[in-house]
């Protein structure tokens, strides 16, 4: 199994941008983990911040348009053919149909910050018949404000753990990595059911 810390070591920015595009074409990657990490090796210094917000940004954009385009391209019935191989129950994908058809280009920007929702967002919006520049305008909206929200957390985490994480580092290696995803995916978990419950709630 890929190590996204360790990755992120060794290739910086281009595993940010392996990770990102994947995420969001369709595939499930941890690109929230990998953003979180990259700002905390931004505030370790190993990374140049406005590279890496540029980088995810751009990485953001490019995947969800080219899964936007492939859900447009093959239509619902070949996400709901090959749905179970990213874990997607029909009940599931029913769910996030309907918010998606409901909402739009909401959808599109709220799926940004629900984990399991995201990757699926490109996709499922160019099977439901977005319009392309509706897409794109939502999506980049998105983009622009979920980068910057998960490298924030690796950041933040870097000045208020940065010193105790380090010094772990001296005695264990390179476990920075094991913290921020368990706190990065605990965060976005709880924030992200809330939100598309409620979403969920209002498209019943």
């Amino acid at each position: 199994m890929i190590d996204p810390g360790e990755l992120i070591n060794h290739w910086g920015y281009l595993a940010i941008v392996i990770f990102v595009t994947l995420g969001n074409v369709g595939f499930p990657a941890p690109e929230e983990s990998i953003l979180v990490l990259a700002g905390y090796l931004a505030w370790r210094g190993d990374l140049k911040l406005p590279l890496v917000l540029a980088v995810g940004i751009a990485s953001c954009v490019v995947g969800d348009n080219i899964g936007f385009w492939i859900g447009r391209r093959y239509g619902r019935a070949a996400i709901e053919r090959y749905g179970h191989l990213v874990l997607m129950t029909p009940e599931r994908f029913e769910s996030v149909w309907r918010f998606m058809t409901r909402y739009g280009a909401l959808a599109v920007f709220a799926a940004r910050f629900v984990p399991g929702f995201r990757f699926l967002a490109g996709p499922l919006a160019g099977a439901a018949a977005l319009r392309p520049a509706v897409f794109f305008g939502a999506n980049l909206v998105g983009a622009t404000v979920y980068v910057p929200y998960a490298v924030g957390i690796g950041v933040a985490a870097g000045y208020g753990l940065g010193a105790y994480v380090e010094r772990l580092r001296a005695v264990l290696g390179t476990v920075e990595h094991v913290a921020l995803i368990v706190a990065a995916c605990a965060m976005a978990l709880l924030l992200g059911r809330r939100v598309l419950r409620a979403g969920l709630a209002r498209s019943r």
